[in-house]
């Protein structure tokens, strides 16, 4: 069936083509006709040659790069200016989802990026295993947030028979012991916990937000002026003095507290023969996993698997998981990543585009999403 005779319309940029086609093949549909491409300068340039009135448009994007963000918010806004009825962001991956905290001297770009989808004209949201399930709240519009546990524990229960004896589900951190505990009480295993990381830079505590206010320079002058008289002299003398009292003071009143400092990575659980399972929402930077793997396989693991929804593996993981402690990467199709295949044999893919037509089709018709979250948890 083409889409472009249908109630509704399916759109695609250039981030993940394949798993476009994949979600518009299980609903009989074909994509949507239109150009997404860049020019010499950079712009990004979106034409649509299928026509969007008064119909219900979903868009596929998902986040990779600031390239993909642009191509999907211009999408959105051609359709909102040729009169589409509904704009539907079908966005797997969502980018920036892990700057969703304020930081100091910064910002949270997740409330900027979901603002400027609001703008951009989205009336709604499909998205996959977020980062921190609060970013719901930054849009003004529904969000969808699905979750890819049931395709990665059906993924062990098919490629593990021996699951329920062989297999311990392993927080990477404490931080992800949640996650690691609701996989494992749905696997009917046990889970154990890696507590302590690997130091972490001190850049914010040299950089000086945190030292008290400097004195006034010897005699109160500024280098290259002239001298100041006496009684500019006594007076900045004077300031220099309650200036020093004030620093002492502040130094002797404030408590100085107590100095954060991780130990050693250990694990809590015993792991010795097990498959250890490590469960997260994503994986880029593979060095985490990695330290993790090799404390893992210290205390006697067998095997340790790495189980997340979003396989980012940017730079040079692909290279070190490769040549890691790590038997197996399980991701699932939400972002592409043939590119890092080729680098790690290691890494295996889950299909979740099923998951995506459902939530298109039942939105649509405007069925109750309540039986894509069947027994999943918050902690998911």
């Amino acid at each position: 069936m083409d889409s472009s005779s249908s109630e509704f319309i399916i759109l695609s940029g250039n981030s993940h083509p394949e798993l476009a086609n994949s979600v518009a093949g299980h609903l009989s549909m074909r994509l949507g006709n239109c150009d997404v491409y860049h020019k010499s300068n950079r712009e990004t340039m979106v034409s649509i040659h299928s026509s969007v009135r008064a119909k219900d448009v979903y868009i596929i994007q998902t986040g990779l790069d600031n390239n993909s963000i642009m191509e999907m918010l211009i999408l959105a806004y051609a359709c909102k200016t040729s009169s589409a009825k509904k704009i539907v962001g079908v966005v797997p991956y969502l980018p920036y989802s892990k700057q969703c905290k304020m930081r100091k001297r910064g910002c949270i770009v997740t409330k900027l990026l979901a603002k400027m989808m609001c703008r951009a004209g989205f009336t709604h949201i499909i998205t996959m295993d977020l980062h921190s399930k609060e970013i719901q709240g930054f849009f003004d519009i529904p969000v969808d947030n699905l979750r890819a546990s049931p395709f990665l524990l059906k993924y062990i229960q098919d490629n593990i028979p021996e699951y329920r004896t062989d297999v311990i589900v392993v927080a990477r951190n404490p931080g992800s012991a949640k996650k690691a505990t609701s996989y494992a009480e749905r696997l009917r295993v046990g889970i154990a916990v890696i507590h302590g990381e690997v130091k972490e830079s001190e850049a914010d505590e040299v950089d000086g937000r945190y030292s008290p206010p400097l004195p006034l320079p010897s005699g109160g002058s500024v280098s290259g002026s002239d001298p100041p008289s006496e009684p500019l002299r006594r007076q900045s003398t004077s300031m220099k003095s309650r200036i020093m009292d004030i620093n002492e003071s502040v130094v002797v009143g404030m408590p100085s507290g107590i100095r954060k400092e991780k130990p050693p990575l250990t694990v809590v659980g015993d792991v010795r023969d097990k498959i250890a399972i490590m469960v997260d929402d994503m994986i880029d930077d593979a060095r985490t996993f990695i330290s993790a793997a090799e404390v893992l396989k210290e205390q006697g693991a067998k095997k340790v698997v790495i189980l997340c929804t979003h396989g980012l593996m940017s730079s040079d993981a692909p290279s070190l998981l490769e040549s890691s402690p790590v038997d197996q990467v399980v991701v699932t199709n939400t972002v592409p990543h043939d590119t890092q295949k080729l680098q790690c044999v290691k890494i295996k893919t889950v299909d979740i585009s099923i998951l995506l037509a459902e939530a298109i089709r039942r939105i649509h018709h405007s069925e109750s999403m309540s039986f894509l979250f069947k027994n999943v948890t918050q902690e998911d």
